[in-house]
């Protein structure tokens, strides 16, 4: 009976870590971050892998479709993307997609995105 109380607590523990928050919702490979930007929008970031190369996915949600805004996007320090996005209807959001070559050792990953109407900034890191 011991035993089995045992076994059945280790489950649980290990049932908890697995399903906590940030773990749980990334697929295999995967690194996702997110955060809030200096104006309260919300930033999210993925870098996952992709055929030897990495995927990153940048996203901003503001709540308000139509603003402009800046960005940018490093990998080590190398800008990837520099544009500019607008705000989609009736999301408020934006997303940024790019694929990037797998660099040996860990891979530092910036994106930045700046609001031109409003001077919001968002930023995340995190590396691969």
């Amino acid at each position: 009976m011991r035993k089995s109380m045992i076994a059945v607590m280790i489950t649980v523990l290990a049932l908890g870590v697995l399903g906590a928050p940030g773990v749980a919702s990334a697929k295999q490979g995967e690194v996702r971050r997110t955060g809030t930007c200096s104006d309260g929008s919300t930033w999210k970031l993925k870098l996952s892998p992709d055929n030897g190369k990495i995927e990153a996915d940048f996203e901003v949600d503001q709540n308000v479709p139509g603003d402009t805004w800046k960005v940018v996007m490093r990998h080590n320090g190398d800008v990837f993307f520099g544009g500019r996005r607008v705000t989609e209807s009736p999301s408020g959001s934006f997303d940024v997609s790019r694929r990037v070559r797998d660099a040996k050792g860990a891979d530092a990953f910036v994106a930045k995105a700046t609001n031109l109407s409003t001077g919001e900034v968002c930023k995340g890191t995190g590396s691969f």
